[in-house]
């Protein structure tokens, strides 16, 4: 199998085991094998959100930390199409989320993988930037300053 269609089915097989529609049953185990321990989640933007996030570690903790926190149930992202290109894997999903508040959170995502050796070194989010601060508030300070 090429790279491209290992990259592919890779992040295919990650989308499938967390948009699971049973919020007990959604896994992201893979995507956290998965994702190397050096790997950066860019935030594109110019709102409270937009960052780097560099490490395992504060893409886990500080990036999906937050958003755990601020949803009723375990995110879920349905994709829809996935183009792959040698290392890189660009996904267009839409989110399927509801905050603690009641509020519907279904963002629509660009997201744009980069692989190395089976392993996601970057991922870049490209998404609606004011539903995001409208469903889920500004991104709080206290986090930003750890970057």
């Amino acid at each position: 199998m090429s790279d491209t269609a290992s990259n592919k089915k890779l992040i295919e097989q990650i989308f499938a085991a967390a948009g699971n529609p049973d919020p007990a049953a959604r896994d992201r185990a893979l995507f956290v094998a998965s994702l190397a321990d050096d790997a950066k989640w860019v935030v594109t933007g110019q709102y409270s959100w937009s960052r780097t996030f560099t490490g395992k570690q504060s893409i886990l903790n500080d990036l999906h930390g937050h958003v755990r926190s601020r949803l009723a149930e375990r995110t879920r992202t349905i994709a829809h199409r996935f183009i792959a290109d040698g290392d890189c894997v660009a996904v267009e999903a839409k989110g399927d989320n509801v905050t603690r508040e009641g509020v519907r959170y279904d963002n629509d995502y660009c997201l744009v993988f980069r692989l190395e050796g089976g392993m996601i070194k970057e991922i870049r989010e490209y998404c609606d930037s004011v539903l995001t601060e409208k469903a889920l508030g500004k991104f709080p300070e206290e986090v930003r300053a750890a970057d």
